[in-house]
């Protein structure tokens, strides 16, 4: 009797519609998990536990950032030995006690060690949404693709923030705003474990579809991504400089708004703001990444980010800052997926998670260099001054894609070796 030979599984958005759209709504749990904290912690840590330095303050966004860079790396490589569904998995079973601790909180090195174990799940679980999704739909549909996954999770990053501080403001810090982020992990752990399904074997079709490819070791698959190869190399220092950014959004603009005089409420506006249309956005620029290329949208974008930013630190009125938070949000969906694309483009379906997580180490090792550079730069020399110096780098980072990279999808492309 002759055995059955499976088919090999369908590349291509259309044939994996309903997994691809499951995987939207879970990395829109995930963000979720990181809104919460974002109009009320860094509140929390002026009022409540009287933190007077902005680099102590900021210790939350340092030790969530290298815990998340770090864990990125070993969500590449974990997804790859033992699959994607596992590591999804494992990061929602880290996130459920990081609610609690935020509610429970005595002192301020606990709210740090929760932003450690916050870190290691996001790490895990957007991660592995990032390369499942880039698995699914396969070398055409790429950019589009990330475009969704990431918008979800900036969407429900920007619908929290707006929804928890609206609930501070009228419950007070803790605990309720932080019940939301409870009811997030139950929810992800439960569709990640009973209704997400396995693609590490579209990534192995893919790949059976290419011309054979020697195999990298780890660190040259890490040297590739981080020096060697120009686009790789590229996308790495731009995304460190986009979460740079967002570090800075996240710690010092609360605090900026509402020493202006602005109420929570209005706060929590602008807060959201600048995530809401990120994820907005990128439902546009990942399909236009497809069809313009992603070299000059990036390009464009790390700008855009720069001149919003000079605004924010020149203005001080909430009409201002709010169509300043809006455009350094257009920089900022520009880049995001454009960057992830630039990696699933260069990087063969061999080794291309490992990528995924070397550039995301690079990338979320920006949460903590903003935190760690802008504490210090706000504590010497004020909010605004710091603000104006990381508007300098963006710039200078645009600057640097433009000379350095090539253009990685359309007719130019190249497959780094």
């Amino acid at each position: 009797m002759t055995g059955r030979t499976e088919p090999p599984p369908a590349l291509g958005l259309r044939p994996n519609i309903a997994q691809f759209a499951l995987l939207v709504a879970v990395n829109g749990l995930v963000g979720g998990m990181l809104g919460q904290e974002r109009t009320v912690l860094p509140l929390l840590a002026t009022d409540v536990f009287g933190l007077a330095s902005y680099t102590a303050a900021l210790t939350y966004i340092l030790a969530f950032g290298i815990a998340k860079a770090l864990t990125n790396y070993v969500a590449g490589a974990w997804s790859e030995r033992y699959g994607r569904k596992p590591v999804l998995v494992a990061g929602w079973l880290i996130a459920i006690p990081v609610p609690l601790l935020l509610i429970w909180a005595p002192h301020w090195w606990i709210v740090v060690a929760a932003n450690v174990l916050l870190g290691i799940s996001q790490g895990l679980t957007w991660s592995t949404t990032v390369i499942m999704k880039i698995d699914l739909v396969g070398p055409e549909r790429r950019g589009m693709a990330l475009g969704f996954n990431e918008s979800s999770g900036y969407l429900a990053v920007a619908g929290t923030a707006l929804l928890t501080g609206y609930i501070a403001a009228n419950s007070g810090l803790r605990p309720e705003p932080f019940l939301i982020g409870l009811a997030y992990a139950a929810l992800g752990l439960g569709l990640s474990t009973l209704a997400v399904r396995e693609t590490r074997h579209h990534a192995d079709h893919e790949a059976s579809l290419l011309p054979d490819e020697r195999e990298l070791t780890p660190r040259e698959v890490f040297a590739q991504t981080s020096l060697r190869e120009p686009a790789l190399s590229s996308a790495s220092q731009a995304g460190l400089v986009n979460n740079l950014n967002d570090g800075l959004a996240w710690g010092l603009f609360p605090v900026l708004f509402t020493a202006a005089g602005l109420t929570l409420t209005q706060t929590g506006v602008l807060v959201a703001i600048y995530p809401a249309v990120w994820g907005i956005g990128q439902l546009v620029t990942g399909g236009l990444s497809d069809h313009w290329g992603r070299k000059h949208l990036i390009t464009a974008g790390m700008l855009i980010q720069a001149i919003a930013l000079a605004a924010i630190a020149t203005l001080g009125s909430f009409g201002g800052w709010a169509l300043a938070a809006a455009a350094l949000g257009i920089g900022t969906a520009m880049v995001y997926p454009t960057l992830l694309a630039v990696v699933g483009d260069v990087a063969h379906p061999a080794w291309r998670a490992r990528a995924v997580g070397v550039y995301r180490l690079w990338r979320d090792l920006g949460f903590a260099v903003g935190a760690l550079l802008t504490g210090v730069l706000a504590d010497a020399w004020g909010i605004r001054p710091a603000i104006w110096i990381v508007a300098a780098i963006t710039a200078a980072s645009g600057l640097l894609v433009a000379v350095r990279m090539y253009e990685t999808h359309g007719p130019e492309r190249r497959t780094a070796r």
